[in-house]
């Protein structure tokens, strides 16, 4: 039995998502610790191969992490018979190409979401590579965190009993970059380079809906823009043109109904930056990225709508924390262990590129219920 040494060209590590959580936190951790051992007692070791368009960057993070390969030609390393797999995390707007020339090359592909600019080109895309055989993945990291990891585990021993609704808060203010530097990049707030909160978010919510609940049947929105002016990383002042907050109504098959309201321009008064409130005829619970309380029916407070008098009910004492009961690892670490476990021996992966383009999907129906104002109901995408 010996070690599987598996190329990994990855595009966009230069960025902070690409960096920290892909590169440091994933794949290095992974090859750090000698490979991901297998069922027969091999073990598969990542070799990362970084790609981007600064070439001095690419060489600091390459010395600093002890990593031999890197290039700015995208095309030379995909050529290259040592790397099997293509990874993404470049802005939106400059995935889709590298991604079908990377499909072309006959390597397989695990991107981040949204897997290109419109639902048609992510279909495209997933069509692609099913034609030609390839193992094909989309980041969907909440999924693997440990506060939604309990939830499911709620989900799937039937505590909720029928669920009912969900109701979801995420965000946070980013700074305009005036007088403290923004902690998103400028592009975010540019809807002509693929930003906006309904591109970046929406995905996110379709996935954690699907898997979690069911599949998402109609979309009702509401966007806005509330911060039309921000300042860019040079300091300079531009107009946003795209939304930076928006308010969704979902409508989940089986008649589960679920809002959530994302938001860049709001200031956080919640336990997580993200939280989902999950209510059932059985009992109710309420998940971040890492915890998870829950209150059963048995221990449902009688609350009683008083306005005269101060409500003498501590709401928040009367949930229970679930327990870990088991080791959490990182979240976008565990899924590419899933995903190379997928490509050296087959196993299931149900985060493919059909998958991201429901996602794209759910995101280009919230921006036309909003520009519209009418409700919009998904149909069914297959390849």
């Amino acid at each position: 039995m010996g070690d599987h040494v598996l190329g990994v060209a990855m595009n966009g590590v230069t960025g902070r998502m690409g960096y920290r959580q892909h590169l440091t936190r994933s794949v290095l951790a992974i090859r750090d610790a000698g490979g991901l051992e297998l069922a027969d007692g091999s073990r598969v070791v990542p070799r990362p191969v970084l790609v981007g368009r600064s070439e001095r960057k690419l060489r600091e993070i390459a010395e600093r992490h002890d990593i031999e390969d890197w290039s700015t030609d995208l095309d030379s390393v995909l050529s290259d018979p040592s790397v099997s797999i293509y990874f993404d995390a470049q802005i939106t707007h400059a995935r889709e190409a590298a991604v079908r020339s990377a499909i072309a090359a006959g390597k397989h592909v695990y991107v981040e979401k949204p897997t290109a600019a419109t639902l048609d080109a992510s279909l495209e895309l997933a069509e692609l590579a099913r034609r030609a055989g390839l193992c094909n993945g989309v980041v969907q990291d909440k999924l693997f965190l440990p506060g939604l990891l309990k939830l499911r585990r709620l989900v799937e021993s039937g505590f909720f009993g029928r669920v009912l609704s969900v109701r979801g808060e995420f965000g946070y203010w980013v700074f305009e970059g005036d007088w403290q530097d923004g902690q998103r990049p400028s592009w975010n707030y540019r809807a002509e380079e693929g930003g906006g909160i309904v591109l970046d978010m929406f995905p996110h919510w379709h996935y954690v809906l699907e898997h979690l609940f069911g599949p998402v049947r109609s979309v009702t929105a509401r966007t806005a823009t509330h911060i039309p002016t921000r300042w860019d990383e040079n300091g300079e002042p531009y107009e946003a043109t795209a939304d930076d907050a928006a308010y969704g109504i979902f409508e989940l098959e089986g008649g589960v109904v679920a809002q959530i309201n994302s938001s860049w321009s709001v200031r956080v008064d919640r336990d997580e930056l993200v939280e989902f409130q999950v209510d059932g005829t059985h009992g109710s619970a309420v998940a971040g990225l890492r915890s998870c309380r829950v209150q059963h029916r048995s221990t449902t407070p009688k609350a009683v709508w008083d306005p005269d008098k101060a409500d003498p009910g501590r709401y928040r004492a009367q949930w229970e924390e679930v327990p870990d009961n088991a080791d959490f690892p990182n979240g976008f670490r565990a899924q590419w262990e899933l995903f190379l476990r997928h490509v050296v021996q087959g196993t299931p992966f149900p985060h493919d590129l059909l998958s991201g383009a429901r996602g794209l999907q759910m995101a280009e129906a919230g921006l036309l219920s909003a520009a519209t104002g009418r409700t919009v109901e998904l149909k069914e995408v297959a390849l």
